[in-house]
């Protein structure tokens, strides 16, 4: 009870406050003045207003006595209950259960009889909580809702059933009262489902599997029938109904489990599965998906069986581990299967697993044989199952050669063992490698080869003769068989033939070479005979890849590439020739740091090639070389007759009047559209070659080149006429830059297209002139404003520099620390810098830091150089800064800038301390310089 009237519940052992209750309605009566008025105190007082008794505490009020207790831990409960709040009274009758609950009372401390009494009281809620659910259940409405309600409800059951170990409360009395709702019942069964999977239910009553398995099944839910069975003891199931369902569905994880854990029975399982695939197999019939799935699950099972693993999950007690190994291996090696017919083969079961996945069930027995080291019983069958391994598959044609060849690596790596007891005759490898090695049988070539290459990579090399070996893979054109073999006996340049002989791997050749000669790990001698035969082989190379031939000769035959080109010359591969000085002379010019160096002949050769088999990239090759002769070159792209290439090389010589013939030069055709294209191509290259030689002619000579294009371009056809117009108005608005208006117009005038049509038909041409015109005398008068306007800045700059005075940091000289002011009588002069610092001329003629230019010195601030290097230090401001980045017109006059402006630290003034005379004469000898500059600059 504190101040306000509020009484407050505390746990002692914690001290943590749990309810609060408010006491201010009870009007109660105090025997203290601390808390009420003074005014009846002497007429009206009491004692005693507050006592407590037998667990109890007793208030007196105005009107009434009020009694308060604390209710014990069932009283509690089924005041929660009153309110129907189940989940509540379930929760806290849990806490109780485990001892987590605050300020109990009633409870036994013993925990075994506290649990006892709580428990009791739960499952009296819980049968509560499902009577109230049923009762509760909307009866109208959709089904969703009703699923939904029990939704709620059921989990809570399952869950303090779970908690309490009452499994059997669960299902022989909660049940039973579902299974009057169908709604109900279903999501009970629904909701067993995550705790069987999470193994919290491992066993449920018949009567609830039963139901369990009829619902999954009627509602298509098979999936979670098969992984409800898999984590359940299914001992008190009807095991064949149960298996046949399992079978019925394809739930063979299942049925293998009902047969493993039911009956200890792990042989049934892979007979049912054998009498599936086996009739297809042996019949060569395609297997179905169903199939596929059979086969793959009998391959697992039969590792796990052999491993001593439970499938699918699990272990295999160990007592029963070397009885269902050895109950597996004799299924396997049976001699006949139970009902065999009379035409069945032998060993029809390692037959149907070699059928179905050769590979795989191989490496099955692979792993299991890992296992066997000191397993006498165990080594006898791994023996059996290789005996009848090999005679099933080698005297069989109904194995291709990729079994055969599976069976032998696997043979190959169990002999490769440093334990190994296995016997293999090896004539069977000899046997083996005939039938890979056949040069009679033409089918799987790439098959066998690999086969084979696997067989040999495992270490069964060391079963055959290698000389026998190499012949047979000669043979058979078994060309990584060749590599492989002459790998190991180092001889490298034969690989090389193996690889040109190759078809599927010529390309891979240039890699071998070049890690032949580049990589260590090989002698100089090896890499030499590679040399040799790669030198050899070059016009193949060549055949193969020229550009990576190129790149190969350039890195490794540097010093041969004249000699490659020679011989490429006299044989019949004269385009490979091309495309192999493409790559060689491509490969220099873009990689400026190759050590390969071609001369003239080599790229002359090239043009010349270039121009018999790819006339259009003549001219982009001669724009990246320079290493050719130019007349040569001329008289190659003549002798071809290639305009474009010639007028380029004239070009580049600096005859641009031959240049512009050559281009004026056309091809005639009988077509018009063709004729009218290659005409507008050949003026498109005339007006670039104008546009870039006009600046190197005189106006005559322009004008010149004018009339030649006029003669060009004049039609003989009046159809042409509107064509010919449109590429006369490319030629003159291209033209109007570099000649003069007028005589422009003339050349219009004169031409014979316009020269006899009326003004209307020249009005576009003249219009576009003249726009031209306006458009360039804007831009030339914006231009020149710009600079005039940065000429004046730059200028009205400078002038305040030049007549601005200079004050000195100090009164001494830098060099020899004496005042200047002292020796005045003498005629010494001194010399002051923008930066401040003064000098005597003596002084900075001993320190070399003048430079006689034009009769003058022209002087460096010894102090701001010797800081900071051969850059003086100046401080100059922020307008004259604008001054040097920022001006148009001073960058031609930057040395005058630097000299009158000090702003590199040169000399400003230079005067004599005892006379003024000399300062106003050098101001006057700036002024003029300044108006000099000016008139230059104008």
């Amino acid at each position: 009870m504190v101040s306000t009237e509020k009484l407050r519940v505390v746990d002692r052992p914690s001290q943590e406050e749990l309810e609060t209750v408010d006491m201010a309605e009870l009007q109660l009566v105090y025997n203290s003045s601390h808390f009420k008025s003074l005014a009846l105190v002497g007429e009206k007082t009491c004692y005693q207003s507050v006592c407590s008794y037998a667990g109890q505490i007793m208030y007196l009020g105005t009107k009434s006595v009020h009694i308060m207790t604390l209710r014990n831990w069932r009283e509690r409960v089924d005041h929660l209950l009153k309110q129907e709040k189940f989940m509540e009274a379930l929760s806290l009758a849990w806490s109780f259960q485990e001892g987590t609950a605050k300020a109990v009372l009633g409870l036994f401390a013993e925990p075994a009889k506290r649990k006892g009494v709580v428990a009791e009281k739960m499952v009296e809620i819980l049968l509560q909580y499902v009577d109230r659910s049923l009762k509760k259940c909307p009866e109208q409405g959709k089904i969703q809702v009703m699923e939904q309600h029990f939704q709620d409800m059921v989990p809570i059951m399952v869950d303090y059933c779970l908690l309490l170990q009452r499994t059997d409360l669960l299902f022989n009395q909660i049940y039973p009262r579902l299974v009057e709702n169908s709604v109900a019942r279903g999501v009970f069964l629904e909701s067993l489902e995550p705790y069987i999977l999470s193994e919290r239910i491992g066993c449920l009553t018949a009567p609830v599997m039963r139901d369990l398995l009829s619902y999954f099944q009627e509602n298509g839910m098979m999936d979670s029938v098969e992984g409800c069975l898999v984590h359940m003891d299914i001992t008190n199931l009807d095991i064949q109904q149960v298996v046949q369902m399992c079978w019925d569905n394809q739930l063979y994880d299942a049925m293998v489990y009902v047969f493993n854990s039911g009956m200890n029975d792990y042989i049934s399982p892979m007979e049912k599965l054998f009498q599936a695939i086996g009739p297809p197999l042996r019949e060569g019939k395609p297997l179905t998906d169903e199939h596929v799935v059979m086969g793959n699950k009998l391959l697992v099972y039969i590792s796990c069986c052999l491993a001593g693993r439970a499938y699918p999950l699990g272990d295999i007690p160990e007592d029963l581990v070397p009885q269902v190994k050895n109950q597996v291996f004799e299924f396997l090696i049976r001699l006949h299967s139970v009902e065999a017919a009379q035409e069945e083969e032998v060993y029809p079961y390692i037959r149907t697993l070699l059928h179905f996945d050769t590979r795989e069930f191989l490496n099955v027995l692979a792993l299991t044989f890992e296992d066997f080291k000191n397993d006498k019983q165990a080594l006898e069958y791994q023996q059996r199952i290789v005996d009848i391994l090999l005679k099933v598959m080698v005297d069989n044609s109904d194995f291709t050669p990729s079994q055969v060849g599976c069976l032998f690596t696997f043979l190959a790596r169990q002999l490769a063992k440093p334990d190994n007891t296995l016997f293999v005759n090896r004539k069977l490898f000899d046997q083996v490698l005939e039938f890979l090695c056949s040069p009679d049988d033409d089918s799987r070539h790439t098959e066998r080869q690999q086969v084979l290459l696997e067989l040999l990579q495992v270490g069964g090399v060391v079963q055959f003769d290698e000389g026998h070996l190499l012949d047979l893979a000669e043979k058979a054109e078994f060309y990584q068989i060749c590599e492989f073999m002459y790998d190991r006996k180092h001889l490298y340049d034969k690989i090389v033939d193996c690889y040109l002989k190759d078809p599927l791997r010529k390309e891979e050749l240039f890699n071998y070479i070049h890690n032949i000669l580049s990589m260590p790990g090989y002698s100089s001698e090896e890499k030499q005979l590679v040399w040799v035969k790669a030198l050899q082989h070059i016009k193949d190379l060549v055949s193969i890849n020229s550009a990576k031939t190129a790149e190969l000769v350039a890195v490794h035959f540097a010093d041969k590439v004249q000699s490659v080109i020679t011989s490429l010359q006299v044989c019949r591969i004269a385009v490979c020739q091309r495309s192999l000085s493409v790559d060689l002379i491509t490969r220099e010019s873009l990689n400026p740091q190759t050590v390969l160096k071609l001369g003239p002949d080599l790229h002359e050769l090239l043009v010349d090639l270039l121009c018999q088999f790819s006339p259009q990239q003549v001219t982009a090759f001669l724009k990246t070389s320079q290493d050719y002769r130019l007349e040569d070159a001329v008289q190659i792209t003549e002798k071809h007759k290639l305009h474009e290439a010639t007028a380029y090389l004239l070009e580049k010589k600096g005859d641009v009047q031959g240049a512009f013939e050559v281009l004026l030069q056309e091809e005639t055709g009988d077509e018009v559209a063709s004729l009218l294209q290659r005409v507008e191509e050949a003026l498109h290259d005339i007006i670039a070659l104008c546009q870039r030689s006009s600046h190197g002619l005189n106006q005559q000579q322009r004008e010149v080149c004018v009339c030649v294009s006029e003669g060009s371009v004049s039609p003989d056809c009046v159809s042409l006429s509107s064509a010919l117009k449109e590429l006369t108005m490319k030629v003159l608005n291209s033209m109007s830059s570099f000649i003069a208006p007028p005589a422009i117009i003339q050349r219009i005038l004169k031409d014979p297209v316009y020269g006899k049509g009326k003004l209307a038909e020249i009005q576009g041409l003249i219009l576009g002139m003249l726009e031209t015109f306006n458009y360039e005398q804007t831009l030339l008068e914006t231009t020149t404003n710009l600079l005039n306007s940065d000429l004046h800045w730059s200028l009205s700059h400078l002038r305040k520099a030049v007549s601005r005075g200079l004050h000195p940091r100090q009164d001494h000289c830098n060099i020899c620390l004496q005042q200047y002011k002292r020796r005045q009588e003498s005629e010494e002069e001194i010399i002051i810098f923008s930066c401040g610092h003064l000098y005597h001329c003596q002084c900075l003629q001993r320190k070399e830091v003048g430079v006689l230019s034009e009769r003058q010195y022209s002087w460096s601030c010894y102090k701001c150089t010797s800081n900071q290097g051969s850059r003086p230090v100046d401080r100059p401001s922020t307008e004259s800064s604008r001054s040097h980045s920022a001006s148009l017109a001073q960058v031609s006059q930057a040395p005058y800038d630097r000299l009158v402006c000090g702003r590199d630290n040169n000399v400003l003034k230079c005067y004599r301390t005892s006379s003024t005379k000399s300062i106003s004469h050098l101001r006057k000898t700036e002024k003029r310089k300044l108006i000099l500059l000016c008139k230059q600059i104008l």
